[in-house]
């Protein structure tokens, strides 16, 4: 039923946007995914979304212990509405919820740290799926996820600062790792039925009453 539904929802978006849709589903990945951990300035959220969007990450983990995520739409530029954003809210430690979540899915925890002792982005093997988690802007990431990361890397710096902006480390290791991703020898794209769920999913987005047109289809397809 959902490559008819896909079929009929692309006779009301452009020709254009429908082979965007294509495009960018050949680059989309859940091989690598984002983890955010109580971050409370909403510009900092808003453009890690983007970031991710840009670089194809579909995947992105909300952690809210202390602080409520808030996007700033100006600075999202809409990108929200293309990935799925999954939240950790409603238990006393939802960062070893999402880290449990995740390894049970087979991802390795990954947490950047400004430890000289650690292996740089550029090192970090990435044969297995990831998990890269990022920490508050004052913090960084908790104890938690430091004692249940499979790994910790770091981001070469060379000046006084001791530390990047979270989007600009967020930006600067998916650089990295979708660089060398593109040019890996396994398979690290969406698999068929993710891409046409994805593609409903856009649709949707995309079109304005796609209720009522979804309704149309389903009493057109009764007959």
């Amino acid at each position: 039923m959902n490559k008819e539904l896909i079929n009929y929802l692309s006779q009301f978006v452009s020709e254009t946007r429908r082979n965007k849709f294509d495009e960018v589903l050949k680059y989309r990945t859940r091989h690598i995914t984002i983890v955010l951990e109580d971050l409370y300035q909403p510009h900092n959220a808003s453009a890690v979304l983007r970031s991710c969007d840009i670089f194809g990450i579909q995947d992105i983990h909300i952690i809210e212990n202390k602080n409520a995520y808030t996007v700033n739409k100006d600075i999202a530029m809409g990108s929200p509405k293309w990935l799925n954003l999954h939240k950790y809210r409603k238990n006393e430690n939802n960062s070893l919820t999402c880290i449990n979540n995740l390894k049970e899915k087979g991802y390795r925890i990954i947490a950047t740290s400004p430890n000289e002792d650690v292996c740089t982005i550029d090192e970090l093997p990435i044969d297995k799926p990831l998990a890269l988690f990022f920490g508050t802007e004052l913090t960084g990431i908790s104890e938690t996820v430091m004692e249940h990361a499979d790994e910790l890397v770091k981001i070469p710096m060379y000046g006084f600062t001791e530390s990047f902006n979270i989007s600009v480390s967020a930006a600067l290791c998916l650089r990295s790792l979708i660089e060398r991703l593109h040019k890996a020898d396994f398979d690290w794209h969406l698999k068929d039925d993710e891409k046409e769920e994805l593609l409903l999913k856009w649709l949707r987005n995309s079109i304005r009453k796609v209720e009522l047109i979804e309704k149309d289809f389903l009493l057109k397809n009764e007959k």
